[in-house]
C-alpha cells in the first residue's frame, strides 16, 4: 500500500548504547516521528512482553520494536 514502509528484517544499529524509540525511528526513516503513536517492545528494556512504550523509552541491545503510526 501507499506510504507504508518496509519490514525490516535485518538488525538496525543503532551507534549509542543507550538509545531511545526516538533515535530508533530517525535512524530507519526521519519521516516516522510525524506519525509515531507508540512502539510495542519486546526484550530486555521491558517488564512485560510486548510493552507499550512512548519516544523516549531507552532500548536495549537485542529489543525488537515495532512501531504504531496514528490513526
Amino acid at each position: 500500500p501507499k506510504g507504508q514502509l518496509p519490514d525490516y528484517s535485518a538488525p538496525v544499529v543503532l551507534k549509542r548504547d543507550r538509545a531511545s524509540v526516538t533515535e530508533f525511528c530517525d535512524a530507519i526513516h526521519r519521516g516516522i516521528l510525524k506519525e509515531f503513536s507508540h512502539a510495542l517492545v519486546w526484550g530486555s528494556s521491558v517488564k512485560h512482553n510486548p510493552q507499550k512504550v512512548g519516544r523516549e523509552h531507552v532500548l536495549l541491545d537485542e529489543d525488537v520494536v515495532s512501531i504504531a503510526k496514528k490513526k
